[in-house]
Parts: structure tokens; sequence; C-alpha cells
């Protein structure tokens, strides 16, 4: 396939399938139905809400888990509210409405939204709100005291909307690519942080602006210099169209930084399974395979099977915390050095070493499960039928050991699941020298 035949089918596997589609625009409609009983005794499953965050930006992808809608409360219900401890009783009170409708899901009041969980691991935040003269919205936030604060999705989402023509509909693509990069490496960014410098990116320059699939691989190299051109000191950036505040959670630059390294070993790779491998090292397991992968490692090695497990078909993927993992390399028991460190400087890690793989660094509260997979790439462990590949349990000691046992590239991840999605990740390559 071609670089625009590949891509598409790319952005393909990444859509939102109709059936979670339809399930979420039922669970939309029903929450705004019990809303507009409660608050305006109407039955309508559709008036006085708004979907909102990257779904109702439309640059949500498969897997999504964490949805967003506003309902707007009738103005003459503002003296009701609006005087102490009113932040909260308007909270409680929309907890309320959607009990009525969803008796047995888990619905929690949290600081300015109603959380509504259900039983596939995905949720529903539901936050009140009351609109402005310009469609800005007034929302109760309970710390302190309580106090009432403004949100500008409208302005958001206008923002998309104005850009899809003037940029080719390459914004909404590229936000979507972003998403599976992120899910891939564990990249810590918020989804309104994805799309703002997605869109600061494609304003930055008019090249792709005429440009179609044909030049996302050139768009996708671009876009991660972009990110990594980034201030090391930025801590915020004012979202597309409204300008709020969207927080810098963990710096995204050494991440993009191998990504963009990724890309450009992509176009410049002269055979198509490179290509496909670089690729799919960026984007993950959507990502096209090279179609002659299978008959290529069948001639290497007729008893050649692949096991490899993906962890985006075991759970839903939303990276809310940062996590790091590293690795410390032994020699006849004595400590040599960390593997990051070996990379930075380049030093060949040779066969016979021991390799212990830890967290190094990590914030997310218990209870969570950890758990770890080792992969195997190359000729070398296709002859030996050990491209493993098989996701397994950490049992307590947040580590793994392995050894150095042939060439090739080796590559190792560690997943954090936390309600059954897998809120953090992280990967480690393991390149063996002779």
């Amino acid at each position: 396939m071609n670089t625009s035949e590949t891509f598409k089918e790319f952005l393909d596997n990444i859509k939102i399938p109709e059936d979670k589609a339809t399930t979420i625009s039922d669970r939309y409609g029903r929450i705004t139905k019990a809303m507009n009983k409660y608050f305006r005794d109407t039955e309508s499953t559709t008036a006085n809400s708004l979907q909102v965050g990257s779904y109702g930006r439309y640059s949500g992808i498969k897997g999504i888990s964490d949805l967003d809608m506003l309902y707007i409360i009738p103005d003459s219900k503002w003296s009701n509210y609006n005087k102490s401890g009113g932040q909260t009783k308007l909270l409680e009170d929309t907890k309320e409405a959607i009990e009525k409708t969803y008796p047995a899901s888990d619905i929690k009041v949290d600081r300015c939204v109603v959380t509504v969980s259900f039983s596939d691991g995905s949720h529903i935040d539901v936050q009140p709100v009351f609109e402005n003269e310009d469609q800005d919205y007034k929302y109760p936030d309970t710390y302190n005291g309580g106090t009432w604060k403004i949100t500008k999705p409208r302005k958001e989402m206008d923002a998309m909307v104005e850009a899809e023509p003037n940029k080719n509909k390459n914004l909404r693509r590229l936000c979507k690519m972003a998403r599976s990069w992120k899910n891939k490496h564990g990249v810590c960014m918020g989804g309104l942080l994805i799309d703002t410098l997605a869109y600061n990116f494609l304003n930055s320059t008019t090249y792709f602006d005429t440009k179609s699939f044909v030049y996302y691989d050139e768009m996708s190299r671009d876009f991660f210099k972009y990110l990594y051109d980034q201030p090391k000191d930025q801590k915020e950036y004012g979202a597309l169209g409204s300008k709020q505040r969207v927080k810098v959670r963990k710096s995204f630059r050494r991440k993009s930084k191998k990504a963009y390294d990724l890309a450009c070993e992509a176009i410049e790779a002269n055979s198509d399974k490179t290509k496909h491998n670089k690729w799919r090292d960026i984007y993950g397991n959507d990502f096209p395979k090279y179609q002659n992968e299978e008959s290529e490692a069948k001639a290497i090695n007729l008893s050649y099977k692949s096991n490899e497990e993906f962890i985006e078909n075991l759970y839903p993927i939303e990276i809310r915390y940062n996590l790091e993992i590293d690795c410390e390399v032994k020699q006849k028991g004595f400590r040599e050095g960390l593997l990051k460190e070996y990379l930075r400087k380049k030093y060949p890690l040779l066969i016979g070493r021991s390799l212990r793989f830890f967290i190094s660094e990590i914030n997310i509260p218990h209870p969570y499960i950890v758990k770890w997979k080792v992969t195997n790439r190359g000729n070398e462990a296709i002859k030996r039928n050990c491209i493993r590949g098989q996701i397994t349990k950490d049992f307590g000691s947040q580590q793994i050991v392995e050894s150095t046992d042939f060439k090739g590239e080796h590559f190792v991840e560690c997943y954090i699941i936390k309600n059954n999605i897998v809120i953090a990740k992280d990967s480690i390559d393991v390149p063996i020298s002779i």
C-alpha cells in the first residue's frame, strides 16, 4: 500500500465503532431526559444539553471512556443556587436526577461534576451550568466553600469547525492520530491540550492547507518536531478558540523527539516492512501491518507463530497519569549502570547481561494493577520462535528480570490498570548487540 492508502486505513481503524457511538448517544440522551424531567418537567432527550470534550469536538478515537456533557439549568433556578452552599446543592440535585434513570450505576459528586460510571469502564462527567449571553457557561466549583467559574466549550468546538475547511479536513485527523500516539507511548496529555497543539501547529504553516493523506507521513513528522520544539518551561497553553488555560501535566518533549526520530526513519526507509514497523512503533497496533510480514517470517521459520497480545484489545486506554520505567544492567552480579544511560551514551548492550526493569516514577493512588509485556523483534527472534509479547501480571515487586540472550530489537512495556482502564503506560527499547 502507498502512504495515502496506509494512513486512510489507519484512521479507519481508530474511528469510534458505530455500536459504541450508538451506546454513547443513548447514554447522553437518557441523562439529558432525566435532567429535563427533574429541572423542567419535560422529557426531551436532546434539549438543553451539550456534548463537550473530545467527543463533542469530534476528535476522539475508539476506546474512548472519558466523556463529558453540560446540562443547562433554567435561568429561573439561579436564585436557588446562587447562595451559600448552592454549588454543592446543585451537584447533589444533579446526582438525584440521574439516579432516577441509572439507579444501579455508580454515581458520585466530584468537585465540579457528577460522574456516572458504567460497567464497561466508561464514564460521563455531567456538569450543570448556567448559560451567559455570550454562550459561555457558569459552573459550580465546590472547593473552599464554593464559587462559580466560567467554561467556554462552544468557542473551542467552533474553532475546530472553522479550521476544518481551511486546513483541508486535516485538523481532526491529526488530533486522532496524536491520540493514538499518546495511547501507544503513555503520553500524559489531556484531549484539549492535544487539540490545541494540533490546531496551533497547522496554523503555524500553510504547507498542508491543500494536502491530504499522501502527505500524512510528513505531517506526522513535522507535528512531532513542533511538539519537541515547544519551550521546556511551558506550563500551560491557551485553548483553541476559548483561550482558556490548559495545563501541561507532564513534559511531552522527550516522547515527541522519539516519535520525530522514528518518523524520519520511516520516511527515509527503503523497505515497506521497515516503514510499516516504524509507523507502528509510533502509532501502535492500529497502524496497518506490513502485508507480507507473516509469509516472510514463515520463509525464515516454518513453525513461526506470533502470539503477541495488545493491551488495547484487553482494556480501554485513558492516559491520566505519568509512569516511567528504567532498567538496571548487570554482568555476573555486578551493576554496570542504567539502560537509559547506555542508550544516551550510545554504549552497546551485549549478550550475557542481566536486566532488571523497574518502575522509577509513579504518582498514582492505590489500588491499581501493574502488568508487563516483553517483545522480541528481528530474524533471530523469528528463527528461535521467540517473539513473545504476552501481557503478564506483576506479583507485587513492580519489577521484572530478563537477560540479553540474542541480538535484535527488544521492547519492554509497563501498564497501570485501575478500574479496568489503562491509566498510565511506559516503554523502553532494548537494542542488543552481538
